[in-house]
């Protein structure tokens, strides 16, 4: 079965040699661009199956260019991975909040980095549950649509975040390590900082405003869902 392609948006030409080089090496057929402007024009008229986005980019920056593809119907869909070097978490969760799927910090492993871009493909195609819909205090999971809504708004998530939130509601209370959470997001292909569910569930609980409460924190161990956030 052919691989999906795809689209390097990076200005660092030793940076784009080694993408180019290993996704090639793995069967991916790579297009690339080097500054946000072309990344955006290039993502829009060839539709690859994910886009490697820096965030330090020169113009039209990566969270500009993340904004602008999950703005537009014909590119919401791409899977976005973001590339980053800066420390500072809050450009990460904007990342995510404008809809990137994962983020790897530079340097990184060229081989972790393949592994996170075979699950985040993944997640788009994976299906193995039964259940389809769950609700919880005013919070509405819509498995098959991919939707969440909190008092019938929806609620804009990326792939991690839907199945992060889904994996905790699905059993009320139970908690959750960090460890595992990494396994359900990634299917036990990638090896990740648990730091990185850290930051999912931060800016999850940010989009759901006064009901982010319902990801509560058992410290020193991970998350659970917490339901009866409303009940008199």
């Amino acid at each position: 079965m052919a691989k999906e392609s795809v689209l390097i948006v990076e200005d660092d030409p030793d940076i784009v040699e080694l993408l180019q080089y290993t996704l090639e090496r793995e069967g991916y057929p790579v297009l690339v661009a080097r500054n946000g402007e072309k990344g955006l024009a290039e993502a829009q008229r060839r539709r690859p199956g994910l886009i490697l986005l820096d965030l330090m980019l020169p113009g039209l920056d990566g969270l500009e260019v993340c904004k602008a593809l999950k703005s537009d119907d014909g590119t919401k869909s791409i899977p976005v991975v973001m590339l980053t070097a800066k420390g500072e978490e809050s450009d990460v969760v904007l990342g995510l909040e404008f809809g990137a799927d994962d983020y790897v910090r530079k340097p990184f492993s060229p081989r972790e980095l393949v592994a996170r871009i075979r699950a985040v493909l993944r997640r788009g195609t994976t299906v193995t549950e039964a259940k389809t819909r769950i609700e919880s205090d005013g919070i509405v999971l819509d498995r098959e649509r991919h939707e969440v809504e909190v008092d019938g708004v929806l609620v804009e998530l990326t792939r991690s975040e839907f199945r992060l939130m889904w994996t905790l509601a699905k059993h009320p209370g139970r908690v959750y390590a960090r460890e595992e959470l990494v396994e359900r997001l990634t299917d036990g292909e990638v090896v990740i900082l648990d730091r990185n569910i850290d930051v999912h569930v931060s800016s999850i609980r940010k989009k759901l405003g006064d009901l982010g409460a319902v990801i509560g924190t058992v410290r020193g161990v991970g998350y659970k869902w917490v339901e009866g956030l409303r009940t008199p």
